[in-house]
């Protein structure tokens, strides 16, 4: 058991902090994820057994198990090995009994064999439960499971406290079958439907008993189901249908995951280790996607952010675009469709403004939290329009752009009225009620934006990387301008964006730091503090060549650097604290962004550093699966990474960071009129002997590349090409 204190935990929504205790690190939980539902279990497959915890059966920003036990004759399993499977579609448990009193004899400790193997689909848990004796005696077992639901929104189970709840219902048991269910204040009724297989002696609200008799040598198979449902008022109700079995469940995952690797470009390098982190990364993106109506879409993290959030999703379409320009597609479709169209202040909303987050559950609902559809971020309206540009680059899908283009065009309007509060060529964010975020940028915790001293920055905050991002969308819609035959408008863009670039240098630029201040307060202060956002700047081409270097500096210095990654606010700075959540913490995404902000100026061995850092620290976390975020303490020899007591994991832009990190080291960029792929100056740095892509799709071609390390260069060989693809290498 984890000696992990109780910890209150900021989260990445201002104001709306994570009260959750918890007592035990991530490498004592396990994940599952599918569509709107996802599960935490501890190591044992178990929900609820260590007192208050986020562990549950979670659909639609509600949980609806909170409760789930297996018990062996009134005892508890001991465990042997829980592992996740490589794709992340099933979690597999084995373990084994303590001694059990039998008729005439004893059953000995590690006699048992008790195989679990768990996944969801469809908004369905499945458990596949095996027994085997290993003894040359038949003995008798009781099979116990215990469950509950609380149905609990998400925020509730952050720590939010309500006034009044809705009601629990009278539980509905017919044959193998129990039903629980709540009606919220929502007039919602949700319900979990829990069915078990095999010979049932008792069945009752909160547990079901089965009897197993086994020869000697012999086993047997039992099936435990939960099918989750929320009917809303008004709406028609669907048919009763049972859950599908396990083997059903397994049969979907197989079809998803082979339609998945069909389009997949493949990575293969030299190292093991970071084929692992490679592969991991692929199947927890995999799993962290949904389909919804408008594509799919990666929701931000689990367990607290298991929604689509919109900075979350552009950012983790911009890190893989090159191996899956399909998810930005679908990234841009959702946020096109969900973009503001009208003033609401209650939810930050602004005409052509991109949503920050939409939730599902009661509180949601009812308002009792903002977020139904938040539009509180200064950042994602900008972001979609860079990841916008950057697909037509990738791609060359000007059908596509055509469709979104007055989206795109709505989004550059929000950064020049709603955008700009005070009129002074800069974008700000100022809340506009007490109910939603303070700072509705990347580091949006209350504390994030600060002077020198410590002091908070107040008023209309004009934050540096979103100028950055200001700069570039500018120039990409530019770009897009051209490709709809408006030249005018291209024209004036990059005019505006040129002009952008000197002003923003001038105001933000703090020559005894040598980098750029993290903001301007609302009277044009700029708060003069070291910090990461300056990597954003270089990796959206807005900080000029004369003052790279100088930048760059501060990014790789010791007390930014720490050896596993970047920290967000730099050791000496006021409010610099390793465990905080924005002022000191290294998050592998902010890392990665930086990484490429090195290698769009030429620090390419900077960069490969700063992707040995994030690889080194991949190395020690389970399953090779970097978190949301972890402490940004000095790194020491032979220890690991301090973790972050209640960081999601998996979290989609952490899960993105590495594909980002390649691309970089290799300089590799898209251009749509040959199609053409470019590599400007690739470097591999000391762990990667040769990297093999495979599949990489352009236009109408495909190609397989493979790059070898020599001492003073790298090589690239073309090892298949198909199509009408130019590959050019520079430098």
């Amino acid at each position: 058991m984890s000696t992990t204190p109780p910890a209150k935990v900021e989260t990445g929504t201002t104001d709306w902090d994570v009260q959750a205790q918890t007592n035990r690190a991530p490498a004592d939980i396990q994940v599952l994820k599918q569509g709107d539902t996802f599960a935490i279990f501890d190591r044992l497959g178990e929900v609820g057994t260590a007192g208050e915890s986020e562990q549950g059966l979670y659909h639609l920003g509600t949980r609806f198990l909170s409760n789930w036990e297996l018990l062996i004759n009134q005892k508890r399993p001991l465990l042997l090995n829980s592992t996740m499977k490589e794709d992340n579609s099933s979690l597999v448990v084995q373990m084994t009994t303590p001694e059990l009193p039998q008729s005439g004899h004893v059953l000995p400790q590690g006699t048992l064999h008790v195989f679990r193997s768990m996944l969801l689909d469809s908004g369905g848990f499945y458990e596949h439960l095996q027994l085997k004796n290993y003894s040359r005696c038949p003995i008798e077992l009781s099979i116990e499971y215990r469950f509950d639901a609380d149905f609990r929104d998400i925020f509730e189970v952050r720590g939010e406290r309500r006034a009044k709840r809705g009601d629990l219902l009278e539980p509905e048991i017919n044959g193998s079958t129990v039903k629980l269910a709540y009606r919220g204040l929502d007039e919602q009724q949700r319900q979990v439907s829990l069915a078990f297989e095999g010979q049932i002696e008792s069945l009752q609200r909160r547990r079901c008993v089965m009897h197993v008799r086994l020869d000697g040598g012999g086993e047997t198979t039992l099936h435990a189901m939960a099918e989750c449902r929320t009917e809303k008022p008004g709406h028609v109700k669907k048919p009763e249908t049972p859950p599908r079995n396990h083997a059903e469940a397994v049969e979907g995952w197989t079809t998803r995951i082979r339609e998945t690797e069909s389009e997949r470009t493949e990575i293969f390098t030299s190292n093991e280790e970071f084929n692992g982190w490679l592969n991991r990364s692929n199947a927890d993106l995999d799993m962290l996607i949904s389909d919804t109506i408008y594509g799919r879409y990666p929701y931000a993290g689990v367990p607290w952010f298991a929604t689509p959030f919109g900075r979350d999703g552009i950012i983790t379409a911009l890190e893989t675009l090159w191996v899956r320009p399909k998810l930005s597609r679908g990234v841009l479709s959702f946020l096109a469709a969900t973009q503001a169209t009208e003033v609401d202040p209650n939810v930050e909303a602004e005409p052509g403004k991109i949503i920050h987050e939409m939730r599902d559950g009661e509180m949601a609902t009812l308002g009792e939290v903002p977020f139904k559809r938040y539009y509180g971020t200064v950042d994602a309206t900008p972001l979609f329009v860079v990841l916008a540009g950057q697909y037509f680059r990738r791609t060359g899908d000007r059908e596509f752009i055509e469709f979104i283009w007055h989206n795109i065009r709505r989004a550059i309007n929000w950064i020049d009225e709603y955008g700009d509060l005070d009129g002074d060529g800069f974008v700000e964010y100022q809340s506009h009620n007490d109910r939603g975020l303070t700072h509705q940028c990347w580091k949006d915790s209350n504390d994030s934006i600060f002077h020198s001293d410590g002091r908070d920055a107040r008023g209309a905050i004009a934050v540096s990387e979103v100028q950055g991002y200001v700069y570039e969308a500018k120039l990409l819609a530019a770009e897009l301008a051209e490709v709809m035959d408006d030249h005018s408008w291209a024209a004036e863009l990059r005019k505006q964006a040129a002009e952008l670039k000197v002003k923003f240098h001038d105001a933000f630029w703090v020559n005894s730091l040598g980098t750029y201040a993290i903001a301007l307060d609302g009277d044009k202060k700029p708060c003069e503090v070291r910090n990461s956002n300056a990597g954003h700047l270089l990796y959206s081409g807005i900080v000029d060549e004369t003052h790279a270097e100088s930048v760059a500096a501060t990014l790789i210095d010791p007390r930014t650097f720490n050896g596993w990654g970047i920290r967000t606010i730099s050791d000496g700075e006021a409010r610099f604290n390793p465990m905080s959540y924005h002022n000191g913490s290294i998050w592998p995404h902010d890392t990665a962004i930086c990484a490429a902000g090195l290698a769009r100026y030429g620090f390419r061995d900077a960069c490969a550093r700063v992707t040995a850092g994030l690889f080194d620290a991949s190395l020690f976390n389970d399953l090779h699966r970097l978190p949301e975020l972890f402490c940004g303490f000095d790194r020491m020899p032979g220890h690991a990474p301090t973790l972050y007591p209640v960081a999601c994991s998996p979290q989609a832009w952490a899960t993105g960071a590495v594909f980002l990190l390649l691309q970089s080291i290799l300089g590799l960029e898209f251009s749509p009129t040959k199609p053409q792929i470019r590599f400007e100056n690739p470097r591999l740095p000391d762990f990667l002997n040769w990297v093999r892509i495979q599949n990489l799709r352009v236009g109408d071609g495909v190609v397989d590349l493979a790059f070898h390390r020599h001492p003073r260069d790298v090589g690239m060989n073309v090892e298949r090409k198909e199509g009408d693809v130019q590959i050019v290498v520079i430098g």
